[in-house]
């Protein structure tokens, strides 16, 4: 060690001492050219100098890009959230926060600013950069369609899109007829003008569509179903219509367009019939994370930007070009929701946002300075929502659906979000839409998006379900204890399956288990959510079908896994929640606990840290966010384990701090009755020494079950007898004392059942 610290030493003091002189001899030169460049210099002050340079970095085209990325993400995440939390597509706030940042608001009220951070002169930037997260989206988009599944549910379907397209189409057509005069730029012809007006008028926004059906929990009903085939066939007809308008209005005659129109039909049948074919192959040999190496990422990166490249070429937009590479890749569940996670998140959380405020850069609603332009905003608003409102509602009232799901389905469907912004900005880049009508069919895109919420609302007020009470009294006929067994990996709903049944023993007349995995909606491909539950309950009811156990199976989709648990929790009355726990993100650094306390005042967490009921630091307590939520705040007793490789309860440690750990001895009383467990209690304070409630359940037990039940005392737990324990079982009170403690044998304990009662009882 010290003959390597002196080799060190040596080699750096002789670097050192040759570069000193090195300088020293090259000071020479310097002063001849100093002196020719002070010459013509002026004299600054050292602090100007700072500034000036200050000054100037900031200018460069990097650092403000990258001020605009943040700008652009904190403000489109924070209104996004905001909308999400008052019932609304959070796409809504993101493309507020476009409009916010915009002329219409930021460029109005506050110039200086607004020319500080979006100069005209960094908009070439965002727009590219805007372009980039685009045809990633669509890619994203286009493997999101499944065609098979399609096709099995399309029956309805086809003839609901359709005529949704078709009808309000027709009324754009009508609509540019009254305005063409008005608002078509200059040498715009009224054919472009007609059918870009039909367009924005047919488009349905299938990712936005395919959230909110998520959200209330219509993804498995007929409707949610209906809608969500609809509005993918949808965007299927409406992206190849606007390949056509665009070839049409780019090629400018009727000759030229043949030939455009025939070169994306040759290209189409490339795709479908040739490459198609190939990467279907691709995709049964490469079906997980381990065989899909960076060179299959490359090909694929390869065959999206070659396609989005010949749709440019031939005339008819790269964002078709991409969604078609989407559509074609390998229908392998695994491959294509590889390819989403490593895409989504760049193309969702930091491209697409740029998109939304190049937009409302665009936007001008400060164009809109007459009541003429306001009635005519009015009207253009109108007819976007009868026309898609109606045409879809009365499609499916003509195949046979229910009044209830038919206005549904409308309302449904008349929801535009992205998709028209897309639409619209490919129009103004063509020239095709004026700036007073691009800003009326940007507002027309925000209010038939906002009103999807409160209409669906509506038509469920109006049509009550007349069967629920029923249900609620059907439901109280029979009282059982209901455990409810909540797991994110599938792998771990078998381990706390296996765990249920050794606490609360497997008599089905006595004890109900249900198993609810929720997925977060950003990670679910909904045209393949039956086979994301298959995959997801497969572990867990294998294990059941072991125990011969007969257990309810609950899958929901939703943004907010927190809500959905405990609603269920709410609904169902259950008496205790079983979950599983990671380390915590936010406790063992000083960084850790500053972001833990800006969550805490964060607007979904605001309420319980100003009342008290949510800690304003992080809870030292080894466990994760999503974990702790559930412990501070479900109304029936939650269980969570800290899994480390558990196998069974066999042997069962119970270490008892405080009268208030007294409950834990009915969970232990629960074990050695349903599985047979060893348990030995410690009590390490002389707890049972005394005339208390602790006392009297620990000597019920020890006498009801002797060979089973033995005492500890000694305040120092060793080694040796932990590593024989199998499970430990603990308060959530006592948990977080040992952790703040430090205890040292906190190291070798076996896995952790840490349980918190329920609020009340406590």
């Amino acid at each position: 060690m010290s003959r390597n610290f002196l080799s060190y030493s040596i080699t750096i003091i002789a670097a050192l001492t040759a570069v000193f002189f090195t300088v020293q001899a090259g000071g020479v030169f310097e002063s001849t050219v100093v002196r020719e460049a002070t010459q013509h210099m002026t004299v600054v002050s050292p602090q100007d100098q700072v500034v000036a340079t200050f000054s100037e970095n900031l200018g460069h085209t990097l650092p403000m890009l990258i001020i605009q990325i943040i700008t652009i993400i904190a403000c489109s995440r924070f209104l996004g959230f905001f909308f999400s939390r008052i019932g609304q597509p959070s796409v809504i706030g993101e493309i507020l926060a476009g409009i916010l940042l915009g002329p219409s608001l930021l460029g109005l009220y506050f110039p200086e600013v607004s020319s500080m951070i979006f100069p005209a002169s960094s908009l070439g930037n965002l727009q590219f950069l805007s372009q980039i997260g685009l045809i990633l989206f669509m890619f994203v988009i286009g493997m999101e369609l499944d065609v098979n599944v399609l096709k099995s549910k399309a029956k309805d379907a086809i003839f609901i899109s359709h005529v949704s397209i078709v009808f309000p189409f027709s009324l754009g057509v009508g609509l540019a007829y009254f305005t063409y005069l008005d608002f078509a730029p200059n040498n715009v012809q009224f054919i472009s003008f007609a059918l870009f007006m039909g367009i924005s008028m047919s488009v349905t926004a299938f990712p936005v569509l395919a959230r909110i059906v998520q959200e209330r929990g219509l993804t498995k009903t007929k409707l949610g179903i209906i809608a969500i085939t609809s509005a993918a066939i949808d965007d299927v007809t409406a992206w190849c219509l606007l390949a056509i308008v665009i070839a049409i209005v780019k090629a400018g005659a009727f000759t030229p367009a043949l030939v455009t129109i025939g070169l994306s039909l040759v290209y189409v049948l490339f795709m479908l019939l040739v490459l198609r074919p190939f990467l279907n192959r691709l995709g049964s040999i490469y079906t997980n994370r381990e065989t899909i190496s960076r060179g299959i990422i490359a090909l694929v990166f390869l065959i999206l930007l070659s396609s989005a490249w010949a749709t440019e070429v031939i005339g008819i937009h790269a964002l078709f070009g991409a969604f078609l590479a989407g559509v074609v890749m390998p229908p392998n569940l695994n491959f294509r929701k590889i390819l989403v996670d490593k895409l989504e998140d760049v193309a969702l959380v930091l491209l697409l946002p740029l998109f939304f405020v190049f937009t409302g850069l665009r936007t001008q609603i400060g164009l809109l300075n007459d009541s003429s332009l306001w009635y005519t905003c009015l009207l253009v608003i109108l007819i976007a929502i009868v026309g898609k409102f109606l045409g879809s509602a009365l499609a499916a009232r003509y195949v046979g659906q229910t009044w209830k799901d038919s206005l549904s389905i409308g309302a449904l469907m008349n929801t535009r979000g992205l998709m028209e912004l897309i639409v619209l900005n490919i129009g103004y880049d063509l020239g095709i839409l004026s700036p007073e009508m691009f800003a009326m069919l940007v507002l027309m895109a925000l209010v038939t998006t906002f009103t999807t919420g409160p209409m669906l609302s509506m038509i469920n007020f109006v049509f009550k379900d007349k069967t629920q009470a029923a249900e609620v009294i059907q439901g109280q006929i029979k009282e059982t204890y209901k455990v409810l067994i909540s797991f994110g990996l599938a792998t771990s709903g078998r381990t706390l399956l296996r765990l249920a049944t050794q606490m609360f023993g497997q008599n089905t007349r006595e004890v109900s288990f249900t198993a609810m995995h929720v997925t977060l909606s950003a990670e679910v491909n909904l045209m393949n959510v039956e086979e994301f539950e298959r995959q997801s309950f497969k572990p867990i009811l294998s294990e059941a079908e072991k125990l011969k156990l007969e257990i309810r199976k609950e899958y929901k989709t939703s943004p907010d896994l927190h809500k959905e648990v405990n609603s269920f929790v709410d609904k169902e009355s259950s008496n205790f929640l079983l979950i599983g726990a990671g380390r915590s993100l936010y406790t063992g650094s000083i960084l850790g606990n500053i972001v833990g306390v800006t969550k805490s005042f964060s607007p979904e967490n605001l309420l319980g840290t100003i009342t008290g009921a949510r800690p304003i630091l992080p809870a030292n307590d080894l466990i994760d966010e999503k974990a702790r939520d559930f412990l501070l705040e479900t109304k029936c007793d939650v269980g969570v384990l800290l899994d480390r490789d558990f196998t069974g309860s066999g042997k069962l440690f119970v270490p008892v701090f405080s009268e208030e750990d007294a409950f834990l001895l009915n969970y232990a009383r629960k074990f050695i009755e349903n599985s047979g467990s060893e348990v030995a209690f410690c009590d390490t304070t002389g707890l049972f020494d005394n005339t208390n409630t602790a006392k009297d359940k620990f000597n019920t037990i020890a006498s009801d079950h002797k060979t089973k039940v033995s005492l500890l005392q000694e305040k120092i737990i060793h080694k040796d007898f932990l590593d024989k324990q199998e499970l430990m079982l603990v308060s959530y009170k006592s948990w977080k004392a040992l952790v703040e403690s430090k205890s040292l044998w906190l190291d070798d304990v076996p896995s952790v059942l840490i349980i918190r009662p329920h609020l009340a009882s406590e």
